[in-house]
């Protein structure tokens, strides 16, 4: 089987019937595909992710009667072939003929004439269904409900900027050279880029490339890392001859990124053994060292020596519902009970890992969530249950203004959604 949007149908299905994550998925469907088919085949499973709820929702009422469970597959195809039809700039004869011969590897001939008069029937009401979509956006119920209480003002271009594609960013190694002259290197290579005005590491590609093809990459002159995320190091600010934890540290991104700012002694901490081969490879790329550990970040027992450290990055375990852009199957995969879950996760990581940080310390609370409940009331508990805690000022502003920290919602062409919190830790309680 290798027709891209059959594939794409097949992965869809899994996403949203079996709950399995994109990561998982994708490597697996792709390495069926010509390496011709493969952009179509992501952009379809990206996009029919994002839309899954509104396309599910549009599916049904273009329907006689609903198909039944155990031919899934078809209902997965049709909503492939409406995403297209809705959402990209194919000529609709072309996305019609293609997703009916999509049924070819399902041997289900009976399917054609479906699809077929599905999609044309979409072709000739659109402008009546699509105003009448309950669900615009795609997003759950819940999620929606939690925007709109922290984001009065804000939710409804949140979820726009969600559904967007996230741009290319990279984070240049400014141990090794400036921007500007590795801006002049990419000129020169022909990459149209943009240094970011708010990140001084941080430039944005204007066509994503593999990475094979940015000067320098190889050599661990410049890593990919959007710009919100290269705030963290830059906002900790370590110092030469310092001792740092980076205590959820995979993929290594914050690592490379606090070694390459000062020379450190830093430990790497990441409950994922498997996880941290990818930091390790990460490091061996940019030439940089780091002690690393794979324990659970929360126990001390298990991995503390009992040295107090002089900072700390606390990037927490969160829903990630700031980097829905690049991940949207947390559309469908995440659940109410999960905030829940996560700010217990979050607050047992803060509590233990204070304990952790030498008085005069630092430590920075990060993460790429745009929900309240992991951030701003995160800290605003912490604080009240930790008289020593000291909430410092930041050099950047937020997209909303939150009572604790600063909050960066998703902007398009720029940074992720992702939230900061620097925390000093008083030399008396």
């Amino acid at each position: 089987m290798n027709n891209p949007r059959t594939l794409a149908a097949y992965t869809l299905m899994q996403v949203a019937d079996s709950g399995r994550s994109l990561n998982d998925l994708l490597p697996h469907y792709r390495e069926q595909l010509d390496e011709a088919d493969r952009g179509l085949y992501q952009q379809l499973v990206y996009g029919s992710v994002r839309y899954y709820l509104s396309l599910d929702e549009l599916s049904r009422k273009l329907l006689e009667k609903p198909i039944k469970r155990k031919e899934r597959i078809v209902q997965m195809l049709l909503m492939i072939g409406l995403y297209q039809l809705w959402q990209l700039d194919i000529p609709e004869h072309a996305i019609i003929n293609e997703t009916v011969d999509a049924t070819k590897p399902l041997k289900k001939p009976w399917a054609k004439g479906l699809l077929n008069a599905a999609m044309r029937r979409f072709q000739r009401e659109r402008e009546i269904l699509l105003p009448k979509l309950q669900n615009q956006a795609g997003f759950p119920g819940w999620l929606t409900r939690s925007l709109r209480q922290d984001y009065p003002d804000h939710w409804q271009a949140i979820m726009a900027e969600c559904n967007q594609q996230g741009p290319m960013t990279l984070r240049v190694n400014l141990a090794r050279q400036s921007r500007n002259a590795w801006l002049a290197r990419a000129d020169a290579a022909g990459l149209e880029v943009t240094p970011s005005d708010v990140t001084p590491t941080a430039v944005t590609l204007a066509q994503a490339t593999g990475v094979l093809m940015i000067p320098g990459f190889s050599e661990g002159e410049v890593s990919v890392q959007d710009e919100a995320a290269q705030q963290c190091a830059l906002l900790l600010a370590p110092q030469k001859g310092e001792r740092l934890l980076d205590a959820c540290a995979a993929p290594g991104g914050k690592t490379g990124h606090l070694l390459e700012a000062a020379d450190i002694d830093l430990t790497a901490l990441d409950i994922d053994a498997k996880r941290l081969e990818r930091v390790q490879e990460n490091l061996d790329r940019l030439q940089l060292k780091a002690t690393l550990k794979a324990a659970d970040a929360s126990d001390l027992s298990d991995w503390w020596d009992k040295t107090p450290y002089d900072a700390i990055l606390l990037d927490a375990p969160c829903s990630g519902t700031g980097v829905i852009r690049r991940h949207p199957d947390i559309k469908l995969l995440r659940r109410p009970k999960d905030i829940d879950f996560l700010a217990e996760v979050q607050a047992t990581m803060l509590k233990q890992l204070w304990r952790a940080l030498k008085p005069g310390g630092r430590l920075l609370y990060a993460t790429c969530s745009i929900l309240q409940k992991e951030n701003s009331q995160q800290i605003e508990r912490f604080m009240a249950q930790n008289p020593d805690a000291e909430l410092q000022s930041l050099p950047i502003t937020g997209d909303a203004e939150v009572p604790f920290g600063v909050q960066w919602l998703p902007k398009s062409g720029g940074h992720d959604g992702f939230y900061f919190a620097l925390l000093h830790k008083a030399t008396t309680a």
